[in-house]
């Protein structure tokens, strides 16, 4: 995962509003149904309660393998933006 996207994470974690917008957009829906449909959100919940405790990696590394796909690539460039807005 790219420095970039690290930053955006922890951006995120300290603005529970921009988080909030973020997961309302249809980006950020599509980026929920990608990271719950293996396990039916179970990781995710893991990953988030770390993060929430300042422990980002397990959330990284989620994210990076989303990014192995040129669709998540995409995806993921898009929630950038908009979480620089």
């Amino acid at each position: 995962m790219d420095h970039k996207t690290k930053s955006m994470i922890e951006n995120l974690r300290q603005n529970q509003g921009a988080l909030k917008a973020i997961l309302s957009s249809s980006d950020g829906q599509m980026l929920m149904r990608q990271l719950t449909n293996q396990d039916g959100g179970a990781a995710l919940q893991r990953a988030a309660r770390s993060a929430s405790q300042g422990d980002t990696a397990e959330l990284s590394r989620m994210i990076g393998k989303l990014m192995e796909s040129r669709e998540g690539v995409e995806l993921i460039r898009r929630i950038n933006q908009s979480a620089q807005k």
